[in-house]
């Protein structure tokens, strides 16, 4: 791993705080995501699986977490399976964790390799009725292939039929749902770097520049703070391509007059962050551009102070829907009879404005959590209104990470510039 190690503290607290769901009588069982190939015997860059990692901290392939709360063993409470490694692998792929590195990495006392599983499991899974085992449950999942948390549920399920097997993601999206204070460390690590890449980027937009040099530009700065690289995949937009939501071929050139809309953000011991900015190529906003500018802007601002415990996905989104119609109708994008005359299930700023205006952030950019409970303090979400108006070619998105607390809305990325002012001041300067 590129980053600096994180505190084992956060995951025996992530652990503990699992045990408390758990009922008694049952074990839970958390895999590692596999290895994805590409083509011929070419692999992906390994991505830990999201909830493995929050409870262990361990960032390798073929791992393997059990946790026991009711063993009458201390030892078999929690244990932990790494890979073991060999002089074929040391060669190849050089060192992989020894399990004293592991033990310090995650908390779990009990270790061994993940070449053991099965023997170990056999001295535990008769003493529960109850098996919790994981499975991406995210609304927005793939499921076209088959993933090694498929494959396990399968094997259990063959190999132990007369078991009850539960679902631990519920409990592991409330849990994840709220961010502690190392959580919080390590989103702000990767929003500092991002910040970093941002201000050292913005002087370098000039016309003729192409999209992909700024997403280069940006990859360094990343990978030069230790950050893995980006945690999803960048848009870099200019004119017309910020009106496509995930535009991601980012090939075009930048040309005078350009708006130019980056989202973006770094990935930092493999928390996410997530900023979006719209600079105009040239180093000076239209007066159209910023008219535009401004209405998301107010819309970012007012949201944002929605983002407080007790608030509601659904009151949250309606509030956000009034802001979007009282800016589109300033900017005669939509009149007063569009608004009476609307279907309902299809408002008239959806022209305009078609995605969510939150989303949870977290070991996923797009992160686990609730959409029916109340907003909690420690909970960390975006906020990125945006207005995009196709037959001008025009598209504006701002987006900055927020913490919820009980003290109001915290902006994460305050020290991210936003102003008009301060954009054409760092173009120009």
């Amino acid at each position: 791993m590129r980053y600096n190690p994180i505190s084992k503290d956060l995951f025996i607290n992530n652990r503990e705080n699992l045990k408390k769901y758990i009922l008694p009588g049952s074990i839970a069982v958390f895999t590692s995501n596999d290895v994805m190939p590409t083509n011929a015997d070419g692999t992906m860059g390994f991505r830990q699986n999201s909830d493995l990692f929050y409870l262990s901290g361990i960032d390798q392939e073929d791992t393997i977490l059990i946790v026991y709360p009711n063993s009458k063993n201390d030892a078999w409470q929690e244990v932990l399976f790494i890979k073991e490694t060999n002089d074929h692998i040391k060669i190849w792929e050089g060192d992989k964790l020894t399990q004293d590195q592991a033990r310090e990495l995650s908390g779990v006392k009990t270790i061994y390799w993940t070449s053991q599983f099965e023997s170990i499991l056999n001295n535990l899974i008769f003493e529960v009725n109850n098996v919790y085992l994981n499975f991406n449950e995210h609304t927005r999942a793939s499921k076209s292939f088959s993933s090694k948390e498929e494959r396990l549920i399968k094997w259990f399920k063959k190999s132990f039929p007369l078991h009850t097997f539960l679902r631990a993601s519920p409990i592991l999206h409330q849990l994840r749902s709220i961010k502690s204070k190392l959580e919080i460390e390590q989103i702000n690590q990767a929003i500092d770097i991002t910040a970093k890449a941002f201000k050292r980027v913005l002087p370098l937009i000039k016309p003729g520049i192409q999209e992909y040099e700024i997403e280069a530009e940006l990859t360094y700065d990343f990978l030069k703070n230790r950050s893995r690289g980006h945690a999803y995949a960048p848009i870099i937009a200019a004119g017309s391509g910020a009106c496509v939501l995930h535009y991601i071929s980012n090939n075009k050139e930048c040309k005078d007059g350009d708006l130019l809309l980056m989202d973006v953000g770094c990935e930092y011991g493999n928390y996410a962050s997530d900023l979006t900015r719209c600079v105009p190529v040239n180093g000076k906003f239209s007066a159209r551009q910023r008219e535009v500018y401004d209405s998301v802007l107010n819309v970012l601002k007012d949201a944002t102070s929605l983002l407080i415990p007790g608030n509601t996905w659904k009151e949250y989104n309606e509030e956000v829907a009034k802001l979007m119609e009282t800016e589109l109708l300033k900017l005669k994008l939509l009149t007063k009879n569009d608004i009476l005359k609307q279907d309902k299930s299809s408002p008239a700023y959806k022209k305009y404005f078609m995605h969510g205006a939150s989303h949870y952030l977290g070991l996923d950019v797009h992160d686990v959590g609730g959409k029916y409970e109340p907003f909690q303090a420690g909970m960390v979400l975006t906020c990125e209104p945006g207005i995009y108006i196709r037959e001008e070619g025009l598209g504006v998105r701002l987006e900055n990470n927020i913490l919820i607390s009980d003290n109001g809305p915290i902006n994460l990325m305050k020290n991210i510039p936003l102003e008009v002012e301060e954009i054409e001041e760092l173009m120009n300067g």
